[in-house]
C-alpha cells in the first residue's frame, strides 16, 4: 500500500475559501501600497548565500534554508574536513545558494544592483514569500508570505511618518479596529547600553531585551548576565522595565535616563517629532504607543523600529514590523543611502480577520450560477448563454458531465452556487431558460436577454 503523501512541517496547502480570503488581503495592502506611491518589484526566491548570511544576526543566520549545490556537492569537502563533521566549516563548501529569509536584505542588493536604473527616492512594494528554518507554532510558519514597502534615498522623519498612516490605513480597510503601532528607536536603545557600559554587546543586550513579551524580566535579566553585561548594568536598567505612561510622558522619563548620552538624545528628538506629527494629522483607527523596550533582534536597524500589535483581547504575535536602516545598502558597496520600511505579516492577520470573523462574506464568492447538464444538444444550448453571462462579468459554468440531476444539484449546494439554470427539451424547444434560485427553490423561466439581465 503506497504511503500517504504529506507536506513538510511549518507548510500549508490552501483550499479556494482560504486563497480567496488570503487574496482579500492582498489585494488591500496593494491597493494601499499604490495610493501612498509605492510601485512593485519583485526578486528570486533564492540568493547567493553570501547575500543573506551575516545580516540578521547569528540568531537570523541559523534560520536561513540552505540550498544543496547541484551534482555530485560533496566533492569540494577533503577527508580532513569531512572527519571534522564541522557543519560551519563544511556548508560554505557544498552550499552557495539560499531562500530569502525576508525581503528587506535582497531588496537592498537590488538597489545596489539597479542603481543606475532607479529614480531616488525609491518607493518600493513587494509581496512574495520567504522561508525561515524555525519552529512551527501558531502564527509561525516555514514558508510564509511578506508583504513590504521600502524607501530609499531619504532621511526625512516623514517617510517614518507615512509609514504609520500606511499601517493605520491599511487595517482601517481590513476594518481591524484596535491595532497598536508600537515604536522606538535604536539610537535610544544604543544610548541605553552606553549608560549602562554595555555599548560593546549592544546586539546581545537588544536580543535580550526584545525577548521581554515573551519571557519576562527575570529570564532577560539572566540572559543578560550571561551574555556578560554586569550586575551593575543591569540594576541600572530597572526602570526601564516599568516605564509607562502616554507617549509624552514615556519621552519626559527617557530624556532623564538618557541624560548623559548624545545618541539617546538624538532618539528622543526623532520620537518626539514623529509624535507630534502624528498628532496633528490624527489615525483612523490605530492607536501610536512609545514602547522603549522594543528591540527587534535585527541588525541592520538604525533608527525608528515599528511592530504592530493586534487588538487586545486577541493571542497572536505582531502582525507587522519595520524600522530605519541608514545603511544597509552599504553592506553591498552603496555607502550613505537612508532606508525605512515596513512589513505586514499576511499569516498573522489572516488569524485575527478569522478570529474576529472580519472576511466580508463576498470574498468568497466564486461561480454565481451553473448550468445543468441533460445532453450534448442542451449543453451547447447552455454554453452559448455562459459564454454571453461571462461577457456581462457573471461567473458562470456548465457542469461538464450529462450526469443525473441529483447529482448535479448535490454539486451545486456544496459548492455554495446560489443559482442553476436548466435547459431541457422545453426550453430548448422555446429558446428559453429556467432559473432556480438555491436558496428559496423559486424557478423563474427567461429568455437570454432577460436571464443575463438578472444575474448581472
Amino acid at each position: 500500500m503506497a504511503q500517504k503523501p504529506s507536506i513538510p512541517k511549518g507548510t500549508r496547502d490552501f483550499n479556494p475559501e482560504q486563497v480567496a480570503k488570503r487574496n482579500y488581503i492582498f489585494s488591500t495592502i496593494k491597493s494601499q501600497f499604490e495610493r501612498f506611491g509605492f510601485q512593485p518589484i519583485e526578486t528570486p526566491s533564492f540568493e547567493n548565500s553570501d547575500t543573506l548570511m551575516g545580516k540578521y544576526g547569528e540568531e537570523g543566520d541559523r534560520l536561513i534554508f540552505k540550498i544543496l549545490n547541484s551534482g555530485d556537492y560533496l566533492s569540494k569537502v577533503d577527508d580532513a574536513l569531512y572527519r571534522e563533521k564541522n557543519s560551519n566549516a563544511t556548508t560554505p563548501k557544498i552550499s552557495e545558494k539560499a531562500l530569502r529569509y525576508d525581503l528587506t536584505v535582497p531588496f537592498a542588493r537590488y538597489v545596489v544592483q539597479h542603481q543606475n536604473e532607479i529614480e531616488f527616492p525609491f518607493k518600493r512594494y513587494q509581496i512574495q514569500p520567504v522561508w525561515r528554518a524555525d519552529r512551527p507554532q501558531k502564527g509561525r510558519f516555514r514558508e510564509f508570505y511578506q508583504c513590504d514597502a521600502d524607501v530609499v534615498g531619504s532621511d526625512s522623519l516623514l517617510q517614518e511618518v507615512e509609514f504609520i498612516q500606511l499601517y493605520d490605513h491599511v487595517f482601517s480597510a481590513l476594518k481591524l479596529e484596535g491595532v497598536t503601532i508600537k515604536i522606538n528607536n535604536r539610537k535610544i536603545l544604543s544610548g541605553i547600553a552606553e549608560v549602562i557600559g554595555a555599548s560593546d554587546k549592544l546586539i546581545d543586550f537588544t536580543v535580550a531585551l526584545d525577548k521581554l513579551d515573551k519571557i519576562g524580566e527575570e529570564k532577560v535579566k539572566e540572559e543578560m548576565l550571561a551574555k556578560g553585561i554586569s550586575q551593575e548594568g543591569i540594576e541600572k536598567l530597572q526602570p526601564l522595565f516599568s516605564i509607562s505612561g502616554s507617549f509624552e510622558s514615556q519621552i519626559d522619563s527617557l530624556k532623564g535616563i538618557l541624560s548623559t548620552s548624545e545618541e539617546g538624545a538624538k532618539g528622543i528628538e526623532e520620537l518626539s517629532t514623529i509624535n507630534k506629527t502624528i498628532s496633528a494629522l490624527g489615525l483612523k483607527t490605530a492607536t501610536l504607543q512609545l514602547d522603549v523596550t522594543l528591540a527587534r533582534g535585527l541588525n541592520y536597524y538604525t533608527g525608528a523600529i515599528f511592530e504592530v500589535a493586534a487588538p487586545k483581547g486577541v493571542k497572536m504575535g505582531s502582525i507587522g514590523g519595520g524600522g530605519r536602516y541608514d545603511d544597509l545598502t552599504g553592506i553591498f558597496g552603496l555607502k550613505n543611502v537612508s532606508g525605512v520600511g515596513i512589513s505586514f505579516g499576511l499569516d498573522r492577520i489572516y488569524l485575527v480577520l478569522e478570529e474576529l470573523n472580519l472576511f466580508p462574506d463576498t470574498i468568497t464568492k466564486s461561480t454565481e450560477v451553473l448550468f445543468i447538464n441533460f445532453g450534448d444538444n442542451e449543453a451547447l444550448a447552455c454554453l452559448k448563454a455562459v459564454q454571453s453571462l461571462r461577457e456581462h462579468a457573471v461567473n458562470a459554468e456548465l457542469y461538464p458531465d450529462a450526469a443525473k440531476m441529483k447529482k448535479q444539484m448535490n454539486y451545486a449546494n456544496r459548492r455554495a452556487i446560489p443559482f442553476v439554470v436548466l435547459v431541457g427539451e422545453e426550453e430548448l424547444k422555446n429558446n428559453s431558460f429556467t432559473l432556480k434560485n438555491m436558496a428559496t427553490g423559486e424557478q423563474t423561466t427567461l429568455n437570454l436577454e432577460l436571464l443575463v439581465a438578472k444575474l448581472s
